[in-house]
């Protein structure tokens, strides 16, 4: 049912540096509300590569996309925040307070001092190879993501493409699977090249198939992938029996409605200061791989920065009569109170 909700502050996006950022204006007792298209939280690292290694996050050598989700999830868990999946943020208006009403393609309606984008790339979504009737498939056996590598325990794999994803996944997925073939249509691959290399050992090994050419045509019954043809670059074609296919050809990212919010864009990235991250619309930031300021990195870590500084200012919004004094976690009993250690 649709809901009619006062919060402090709205986030648009649940990926890790909207998690973040409900850990940073918890600590500044600010009540966080976050809105996602997707079902769950944890954005494209939870979306896309939930069991794909991450190591550049501070403190950690190597974590899966999930687990820190999982570890956000526990960090914030002081702060109560409410989430809600399965939307997309279709308005937001500015009330004559100079506060906000944000309404959900549900109906939903948020009314908030402050409003976050930490929407990523904006909402996103696999781009379809043109292979004909691939859709058939797509229910049961084309996958455009790996959620569970126990989904693909011993089977017989195909990865189509040639950039990052379409090699870290038939290295991780090769000694899982009963035979990985990865197609490429040429022989230079777009992603790393350390990953390039091993992907090329493996094939000179024998232990999975590497073929340069072009998905020409499908079979199987019932969205159940059983053979695809591949239109080989040197000439012919192969037959290559499979069960689970992968095609990795990009995502296409989109705004959606956040287009016509009345913010300034910049190549489909939303400009901002970098004392408060700001938007050209007072009272509404952007943070993560949405915003662009000079010398952006996309990068994680940065996110979680600019969630920090986003919190600041976030406060002296919604209670301009409080002086904000500044706390370290490790020395303020008032913070540790506040994270349930004391």
């Amino acid at each position: 049912m649709p809901e009619s909700i006062e919060t402090d502050v709205v986030i648009i996006g649940a990926g890790p540096v909207g998690l973040f950022a409900v850990f940073e204006l918890g600590l500044l007792d600010l009540r966080a509300h976050l809105i996602d298209i997707l079902d769950k939280p944890g954005g494209q690292c939870a979306e896309l590569y939930p069991e794909k290694p991450i190591y550049d996050i501070p403190g950690w050598p190597v974590i899966s996309g999930q687990e820190l989700t999982d570890r956000l999830l526990e960090q914030i868990r002081p702060f109560d925040p409410v989430f809600h999946f399965n939307r997309m943020v279709e308005r937001v208006d500015r009330r004559d307070d100079d506060g906000f009403r944000v309404v959900t393609d549900e109906g939903d309606e948020f009314s908030t001092k402050a409003v976050v984008i930490a929407a990523g790339g904006g909402s996103f979504q696999p781009k379809r190879p043109p292979i004909r009737g691939i859709e058939d498939y797509e229910s049961g056996s084309v996958f455009y993501s790996v959620r569970r590598m126990a989904d693909f325990e011993g089977q017989r794999i195909m990865i189509v493409g040639g950039g990052d994803s379409a090699l870290d996944w038939t290295l991780n997925l090769a000694p899982r699977a009963e035979r990985v073939t990865l197609v490429h249509r040429r022989p230079d691959f777009r992603g790393a090249p350390d990953s390039a290399n091993k992907v090329r050992a493996l094939a000179e090994a024998g232990e999975i198939d590497l073929l340069i050419g072009q998905v020409a045509a499908l079979e199987g019954e019932a969205g159940m992938l059983s053979a695809a043809t591949v239109k080989l670059v040197e000439g012919g074609e192969k037959r290559v029996e499979i069960s689970r296919m992968l095609p990795f050809f990009g995502l296409t990212m989109k705004l959606g409605p956040l287009a016509d919010w009345g913010i300034e864009l910049r190549d489909n990235l939303i400009p901002v200061d970098t004392e408060k991250f700001e938007t050209s619309e007072p009272g509404i930031f952007a943070i993560g791989d949405i915003n662009w300021y000079p010398g952006k990195l996309k990068l994680i870590l940065s996110g979680f920065h600019e969630a920090a500084l986003m919190a600041q200012a976030a406060k002296r919004i919604v209670h301009p009569d409080e002086k904000v004094v500044f706390q370290y976690t490790t020395s303020s009993s008032n913070l540790q109170q506040k994270l349930g250690i004391i």
